[in-house]
C-alpha cells in the first residue's frame, strides 16, 4: 500500500470524494452515450441488464476492500469512502433490478414471480437486493448513532450480499465461469484478511510507568 499517502487533509479527502464520485458515474455515462449512439448491441435489455449487475457487483468488491487496506497499511482515510460507495452499489443494484421488472417484464408481476420460480438464480439476486435495502436505508450518521451496535451487527449482512451476488453471477454465465471465479477469489481472499486479523493474538499492551510523587 506504499502507493497511498498515510494521511490526508480535509480538503484532500474531499477532493478524492469527488474523483470517486465522478467515476463511479462512468459506467451510467457510458451506457447513456451507448444508448444514444445506438450501439447497445443487438440485445440491449440483457446489455443493461449485464452491465449494471456487474458494477453493482465490481463497487461491492471496492467497498469491501477498503477495510483490509486499513489492516494491512494502518491507512485509514479510504474508510471514509465506503458509505459512498455502498450508495453507488445500492444504485446500480436499483437499476439493474428496474431493467429487469421494467425492460424485460414490463412489471407483470406474475411473469416475474414465475420466472423467479423457474431460474434459481433470479431468486438468489433478488435475495441479495432485498438484503442491500436496509443497509441503505440505515447508512446515513443519523441511523449509524441511533442502532449504535445494532447498526455493526445489521451490515454484516454485507459478506452475505456479496456471496449472494457472485453465485448469481456465477449461475448467469453457465458455460465460461472464469471471470466469476475470479471474483469469487477476490471475496475469498478479502473475508480471509478479515478472519485473520480477527483471529490474530492481540499484541500484549505494554504498561506505562507511573509517575509518583515524592514528598521530601
Amino acid at each position: 500500500m506504499y502507493f497511498l499517502p498515510k494521511i490526508l487533509s480535509k480538503a484532500q479527502i474531499q477532493k478524492v470524494k469527488v474523483f470517486v464520485f465522478i467515476l463511479c458515474l462512468v459506467p451510467l455515462i457510458r451506457l447513456v452515450w451507448l444508448g444514444f449512439n445506438d450501439d447497445l448491441t443487438a440485445n440491449p435489455i440483457e446489455f443493461i441488464e449485464r452491465s449494471t449487475g456487474f458494477w453493482a457487483l465490481f463497487i461491492l468488491l471496492a467497498t469491501l476492500t477498503l477495510t483490509p487496506i486499513r489492516l494491512l497499511s494502518n491507512i485509514a482515510w479510504p474508510i471514509q469512502l465506503r458509505r459512498m460507495l455502498g450508495l453507488f452499489m445500492f444504485f446500480y443494484a436499483c437499476l439493474h433490478i428496474l431493467c429487469y421488472v421494467w425492460l424485460d417484464f414490463s412489471f407483470n408481476w406474475m411473469d416475474i414471480t414465475k420466472d423467479i420460480a423457474k431460474h434459481p438464480r433470479i431468486l438468489v439476486g433478488f435475495a441479495a437486493f432485498v438484503l442491500v435495502v436496509p443497509l441503505a436505508v440505515t447508512s446515513s450518521n443519523a441511523m449509524v448513532k441511533r442502532l449504535r451496535e445494532r447498526w455493526k451487527q445489521l451490515h454484516q449482512l454485507v459478506y452475505l450480499v456479496a456471496i449472494l451476488a457472485i453465485v448469481h453471477f456465477w449461475w448467469l454465465v453457465k458455460i465460461d465461469i472464469r471471470e466469476p471465479m475470479f471474483y469469487a477469489f477476490i471475496l475469498i481472499v478479502l473475508l480471509g484478511i478479515r478472519v485473520y486479523f480477527k483471529l490474530k493474538p492481540k499484541a500484549p499492551s505494554i504498561a506505562k510507568p507511573t509517575h509518583q510523587t515524592i514528598v521530601l
